[in-house]
């Protein structure tokens, strides 16, 4: 069968530890969906596979076509950019208090076994 190596990070074990960690994966919980860097590629792409938002995109592109142009360019695209804002504020808010709840879990302290 399979072995698992469990090396503590004690005493005389400290090298062997860092040696060896270096290889593997941390065990951090990451539940959040976005980082810094692809918050608002991510999202926008999210909220864009919605009919509604992809519905309203169609009325601002159609609006700027000069023959078929109803209302100022400006003002149609007010209602998509609207509830894009909202809804990518309230997505950064939720990611963020899932970030904070993950930091907390990641920092509690556990209980090794040791002889």
């Amino acid at each position: 069968g399979k072995h698992r190596i469990v090396i503590p990070c004690l005493g005389h074990f400290k090298e062997e530890y860092e040696k060896v960690s270096k290889l593997y994966m941390n065990n951090k919980i990451r539940t959040t969906k976005y980082t810094l860097l692809n918050f608002l590629p991510l999202n926008l792409f999210e909220q864009f596979h919605r009919v509604a938002n992809l519905y309203f995109l169609f009325l601002v592109v159609l609006n700027w076509v000069p023959l078929v142009e109803a209302f100022q360019k400006e003002i149609t695209m007010l209602p998509l950019v609207a509830v894009l804002t909202i809804i990518a504020v309230k997505d950064g808010l939720e990611d963020y208090s899932k970030y904070k709840m993950d930091k907390q879990i990641n920092n509690l302290l556990t209980k090794v076994y040791s002889r």
